[in-house]
């Protein structure tokens, strides 16, 4: 089995049990495409944005334990189903992860949120990452949490949030990190300061990481 260090290779990826990959669908594939390039539209940009959102949030999901249940079916016939064992929140990091909640709620239409702003400030010449802002769910200690970020380069603004969840008393292990695109340094820091947090991404690749989303996304 792998474990997380410099210079992390495909094949370490896709053994590493943190981390859950989309499949390298056509779709996929077309939807980071239109995404990536420099001549589509916003309206376009915004449309595959959310397709592949969706995508990562439905296969977050898929990473959060569930219970059996047993329900009557409108024609009286029983059904063994499950359902989550624990209620699930969403917590975005502003304001890149703002994007993210659209398909977050056509998934969990009920979800509570919480919001996270990081930004950078310059202390002895280094950007060092400071929570300007930070709004939780009183109970979210007791919830399963997606964490929402679009696209993380280095993961030091992930990490940073990960010490204010941590400080809720959040357990790693309900923690999962959706993002649409993610480098290997990026997995790195942050399997470096929680090891049993979850990873779901569309790609993780250190090239054409598409740092223009937000910008893009929001139209700024």
């Amino acid at each position: 089995r792998a474990s997380p260090g410099p210079g992390l290779e495909m094949q370490d990826r896709e053994v590493l049990p943190q981390l859950k990959l989309l499949q390298a669908s056509d779709n996929v594939r077309a939807l980071q495409t239109t995404i990536r390039n420099k001549d589509t539209e916003r309206g376009e940009f915004i449309f595959a944005a959310h397709r592949l959102i969706r995508l990562v949030v439905e296969e977050g999901l898929e990473q959060f334990p569930v219970a059996p249940k047993e329900i009557t079916t409108p024609t009286g016939e029983l059904f063994e189903g499950h359902s989550f064992q624990q209620g699930i929140c969403g917590v975005t990091i502003m304001r890149s992860g703002e994007a993210m909640e659209h398909g977050l709620r056509e998934c969990c239409k009920a979800v509570r949120t919480g919001h996270v702003l990081v930004q950078y400030d310059d202390i002895d010449g280094k950007r060092v990452p400071q929570v300007k802002y930070a709004k939780l769910p009183p109970d979210i200690a007791d919830r399963h949490v997606l964490l929402l970020d679009p696209v993380s380069d280095t993961g030091s603004t992930i990490c940073k949030v990960l010490e204010i969840l941590k400080a809720y008393n959040v357990q790693e292990e309900k923690i999962v990190f959706l993002t649409l695109f993610v480098t290997p340094a990026a997995v790195d820091a942050i399997l470096k300061v929680a090891p049993k947090i979850r990873i779901v991404a569309s790609e993780v690749s250190a090239h054409c990481c598409p740092l223009h989303f937000s910008s893009r996304y929001f139209g700024t």
